[in-house]
């Protein structure tokens, strides 16, 4: 375990090929819209908002799983309502994109790594990446629509097989134990993002320090060549 930074070694970046993101916590802080759409739920429920454990559980786990959590079971039907009559994407505007994700993206795809979200959301990550302009950069988006959610690995496996790739040649950036158990279980390198409690192969505070480690690996400033091919220095 290290921590990525300007003095760090670049032996991670050796035959690395790709990346995979979580979203909320990494790509996205999401920690006050997830509050705001929750609590939304439990207002018209007639409820108080949530506590701090509900908001840390709800911060983690998939939408379904987390509306379970904190409403009353017996009032199914009515959840299910509500969970309808809210329209997120007046919320989407709430989300704010981690410091220096812009920067680190194009960086990532010049250096010819492939990139790819690994998500507990369901049906709002596209509308996600569309109103921040970030779906040119992802070529997988794995969410727990299509695949079972987090901790089950079934998505890694899946970015895996559509990669044709080893586990030890990506990476999973996350910020949760949910996160580090499916990288453990898929045999992938976990990078934990602004999270040193993680059992982690790295620590990665922010990703303007990730964009200077693949900069230096590039040794071109991290930008296409001349001949307009990508370089592969990561082999």
């Amino acid at each position: 375990m290290f921590l990525c930074n300007d003095f760090c070694g670049l032996d991670f970046l050796k035959g690395l090929k790709g990346i995979v993101f979580d979203c909320d916590g990494v790509l996205f802080d999401t920690m006050g819209l997830n509050r705001r759409f929750y609590n939304l739920i439990r207002e018209r429920l007639g409820m108080p908002p949530m506590n701090e454990d509900e908001e840390n559980y709800v911060h983690a786990h998939a939408v379904r799983e987390s509306i379970a959590y904190i409403t009353p079971a017996e009032r199914e039907e009515e959840v299910r309502e509500v969970w309808k009559s809210i329209d997120y994407r007046e919320l989407i505007p709430a989300m704010v994109p981690s410091p220096g994700l812009y920067e680190l993206l194009p960086t990532l795809r010049s250096a010819g790594l492939r990139m790819a979200v690994y998500t507990n959301r369901t049906n709002t990550m596209e509308m996600v990446l569309d109103r921040f302009d970030l779906a040119q950069y992802f070529e997988l988006v794995v969410t727990a629509g299509n695949v079972t959610p987090k901790p089950h690995p079934e998505g890694m496996y899946h970015i895996l097989g559509s990669w044709n790739v080893q586990p030890t040649e990506i990476a999973y950036v996350g910020d949760t134990s949910i996160d580090a158990e499916v990288a453990e279980s898929a045999g992938v390198p976990f990078w934990a993002y602004r999270n040193e409690l993680l059992k982690a192969d790295m620590f990665l505070n922010d990703f303007w320090s990730l964009r200077r480690c693949v900069m230096r690996a590039a040794g071109n400033g991290g930008v296409l060549g001349k001949n307009g091919k990508r370089p592969h220095f990561f082999a």
